[in-house]
């Protein structure tokens, strides 16, 4: 079974850290792109960050970049999203996908994977 699930989410204060981690099963891990992306409420989905099939390209939305760090593990099959200094505007559900295909990253319709989302929150 074809399967990505995200995990990591939940509350934190402002200026902390969380770290996502997103599990792939049913496909071969390295022959995909992994990509994060967010959706806040009354929000359209957003691009977060990107790591190739081959890890040795990142891509970062410019709100996150400096504070955000994407990683993957291929003997694992999972990829990471290492979240520094959290601001409120950071809160969402935190979406993992999967792609084979090539194009723009933050394009979520590029994606054949997702995840079912977790949810982070940022508050005092």
């Amino acid at each position: 079974q074809l399967q990505v699930v995200e995990s990591g989410g939940g509350l934190v204060q402002p200026g902390g850290s969380l770290r996502l981690s997103c599990a792939a099963s049913g496909f071969t891990f390295d022959g995909y792109d992994i990509a994060w992306f967010r959706q806040g409420p009354g929000k359209e989905r957003e691009g977060v960050s990107w790591i190739s099939r081959y890890g040795d390209t990142k891509y970062y939305a410019d709100n996150v970049k400096g504070r955000f760090t994407i990683s993957r593990d291929y003997a694992k099959s999972t990829a990471h999203l290492q979240m520094n200094n959290l601001k409120p505007d950071d809160a969402a559900v935190y979406y993992c996908a999967a792609r084979t295909s090539w194009g723009t990253w933050s394009f979520p319709s590029l994606y054949d994977y997702w995840g079912q989302g977790t949810q982070v929150t940022v508050s005092s």
